[in-house]
């Protein structure tokens, strides 16, 4: 696969909440291809699980364990210094940690829920971006990813303010396009549908709302997380090379019908 154009030989990538679910399999499918790959989440022993796994897997270190919380800035900073020692560089930052404490209407929301979705899923990849920005336009070469949601495309009833952070997301990738193509730096966002990880599990263990999603779906069926993390290894790599600004929405087809 070293030829390949989605070979990722020699990269180092940061993935955020990959110690589970859709960022954990990214950086499962982007270590196969040849990364280096940093495993962050708030836990330490879970961030430590999941590198010990795919390192075991591919019978070599293509994975680290480095423990931060989204929602602390010293924490996100810590992340960038720590991986640079480590490595000696970023390549590729996948925003993909994210949280939704909240459920209901706009009206009943209480303000400190509010805050800490927008603090969790908005100003945190804000954070890391600046923070890796500077590398990326001395090299003139780097892919920013951030895991959206097809929320982000579409009001909710329920989902309100976890729909607006990950609206501000795909603008974010738009905005960080268009200042630092010239520096060859890319950034695009994923907006997955629902998919099958702990954080949905509320949506998919509940068999009304499962059939409501499978029974319009074209596909009749809710998504895995190696189907976001193809997409991952897509813009993190040559291939996608020319992919910027973008949103890829990975649903299925639920939002075409």
């Amino acid at each position: 696969m070293e030829n390949s154009i989605f070979s990722l030989k020699n990269k180092v990538i940061v993935i955020t909440g990959s110690s589970r679910g859709i960022g954990k399999s990214i950086a499962e499918e982007c270590a196969k291809l040849g990364a280096k790959v940093v495993i962050s989440s708030r836990k330490l022993e879970a961030c430590e699980a999941a590198a010990d796994e795919i390192n075991n897997a591919l019978n070599e270190k293509s994975a680290i364990a480095i423990a931060a919380n989204i929602s602390n800035p010293d924490d996100l900073e810590a992340l960038v210094n720590k991986t640079n020692d480590e490595f000696g560089k970023i390549d590729v930052l996948v925003c993909n940690a994210a949280s939704n404490p909240y459920m209901g209407g706009m009206e009943d929301i209480p303000l400190e829920m509010f805050d800490k979705i927008m603090a969790n899923n908005v100003r945190s990849n804000h954070i890391l971006t600046n923070l890796v920005l500077p590398q990326m336009k001395a090299r003139k070469d780097g892919s920013i990813i951030i895991v959206s949601s097809i929320g982000g495309l579409r009001g909710s009833s329920i989902l309100g303010t976890y729909n607006m952070s990950k609206a501000a997301d795909i603008a974010m990738v738009k905005n960080i396009a268009a200042e630092f193509g010239p520096f060859n730096i890319r950034a695009n966002a994923i907006a997955p549908g629902l998919i099958k990880t702990d954080m949905a599990k509320a949506l998919w263990e509940n068999p009304k709302i499962l059939e409501s999603v499978t029974s319009t779906n074209p596909l009749r069926r809710i998504g895995e997380p190696v189907e976001i993390a193809g997409i991952a290894v897509l813009l993190a790599s040559r291939a996608g090379g020319y992919i910027n600004g973008e949103t890829i929405v990975v649903d299925g087809g639920s939002t075409v019908v």
